[in-house]
């Protein structure tokens, strides 16, 4: 049938459905092949969050075009879905395709290749959505598998494309959820990160809730741990927190995000909670699950936001037990409530409250990381060093640990003991397996702390 390429822009969602979409290609009959190799068909999954993410998405189109001469270039995602014709008039693009057309792709393909002319506009609008199922695949190391259960937004944040990149809320049948549990830890996987666009706001269109979801998952007990992506603070409720805390099934991690800490900007934000509650939810997650790793997603130069704004933002950060930041800037989205909001931030300024919330995200983590040390935690071994002779992984809350063992060890979580800090990485001692008695002075030794090849689990 011919190769074919996949490059992926975005979130975790975004890459559960270019694991599909390569899945749906191997049945076709096609050989994928990484991306820059010759290939008969390249796919490009696309991002457009901000400014910055539609140039990245341009420059691979460019990049794939030249990588691969005479390929049929296709171009799908939010970025696809919000600005079609512009992408169209890129040189060597043949098709675009909407979000709603994702799931189709095998098939509009085929049918496009014959035909000439072009490049072909494929973009529905979300009239009618239905929910399109996703996972990721990770052949390689059956380590982590990406399971989508809830696609769009219906929030209209006056910041945010997304509800019309991705069409209103929806969400995977309930019934349908066992047949996926089995079908992963069937393949062999040892964490499953669930995922969606606004996870919280899962409803099943027989209306079970996201807590629902998380006691059918105790129920089946299967055989990996669970991780949540992203939930919004209004709809993150006690009784989650509460599940969460007393089961051994999920992982005690919770990514809220916050975007200012400003009350005055939050409403201009058009989010759904005060400043307060969101202090609230924090505290009472830290004295319910102490270990728990708590991320944060904040927004920098919103229209209108003074010094006195951040500042209120950044002491908020500062006073909250958070763990790490997500640090976005703010650009201008066309059609978006904010975009013509008066008093613009000058972009350097942007730029510079972003740098010293990052700095403040380093700060963060490092503590984090200082207080689990001495405590022991399960480590899901990802990526070994032949030249070391050491893995990474991740602990259940979210911990980067290197330890030394053998390259044959197995794919499942091991207890580690959090011994020492190095630039951004945590030094383990194993308490457990056949090479457990491995010292730490080798670990030091032989580890040169080269850069993590690990990216992080959530967008």
């Amino acid at each position: 049938m011919g190769r074919v390429a996949f490059y992926t822009l975005g979130c975790k969602l975004n890459y559960a459905e270019t694991s599909h979409l390569r899945q749906q290609f191997e049945k076709a009959g096609y050989a994928v092949v990484p991306f820059g190799e010759p290939a008969d068909i390249v796919i490009i999954n696309t991002c457009t969050v901000t400014e910055s993410a539609d140039a990245e998405c341009r420059k691979l189109i460019r990049r794939a075009v030249r990588l691969a001469p005479g390929a049929f270039v296709a171009v799908t995602g939010c970025y696809a879905q919000l600005h079609p014709e512009e992408i169209a008039r890129l040189d060597g693009v043949c098709a675009v395709f909407g979000n709603q057309e994702k799931g189709q792709l095998v098939e509009l393909i085929e049918q496009l290749r014959g035909l000439k002319g072009g490049p072909h506009v494929m973009v529905s609008p979300f009239h009618t959505p239905c929910f399109h199922p996703a996972r990721s695949a990770d052949d390689d190391s059956r380590t982590r598998a990406f399971l989508k259960i809830q696609d769009g937004c219906s929030y209209r944040c006056s910041f945010c494309t997304i509800p019309k990149a991705r069409g209103p809320s929806r969400s995977m049948p309930f019934e349908q959820l066992p047949q996926h549990i089995r079908e992963l830890a069937a393949a062999g996987y040892r964490e499953v990160v669930l995922t969606g666009i606004n996870l919280g706001d899962y409803r099943a269109p027989t209306g079970e809730r996201l807590l629902d979801v998380l006691r059918l998952l105790e129920q089946l007990q299967p055989p990996f741990r669970i991780r949540l992506s992203s939930i919004e603070p209004n709809l993150l409720t006690p009784e989650i927190i509460d599940l969460v805390a007393r089961s051994e099934l999920f992982c005690p991690h919770f990514h809220i995000p916050l975007q200012s800490g400003s009350p005055d900007i939050l409403r201009r934000m058009r989010r759904r909670y005060t400043v307060e509650h969101y202090r609230r939810l924090i505290f009472s997650i830290k004295e319910r699950i102490p270990h728990c790793a708590i991320g944060v997603d904040v927004l920098t130069g919103f229209p209108g936001e003074t010094e006195e704004h951040f500042a209120q933002t950044y002491h908020l950060l500062e006073e909250l037990p958070v763990s790490y930041l997500h640090v976005f800037t703010y650009s201008e989205r066309e059609g978006t409530p904010a975009a013509t909001m008066p008093n613009p931030v000058p972009y350097r300024v942007r730029k510079a409250r972003t740098h010293r919330l990052r700095s403040l995200s380093e700060q963060k983590r490092y503590c984090f990381y200082q207080s689990e040390l001495g405590s022991v935690r399960k480590v899901l071994p990802e990526l070994h060093d032949p030249t070391t002779g050491c893995w990474e992984g991740w602990t259940e809350n979210y911990i980067r640990v290197r330890f030394a063992a053998p390259a044959s060890l197995p794919r499942k979580p091991f207890l580690i003991r959090l011994h020492q800090l190095e630039e951004g990485v945590v030094l383990g001692l194993p308490v457990e397996g056949p090479f457990h008695h491995i010292p730490l002075p080798v670990l030091g030794q032989e580890c040169e702390l080269q850069p993590s090849l690990l990216s992080p689990l959530l967008s």
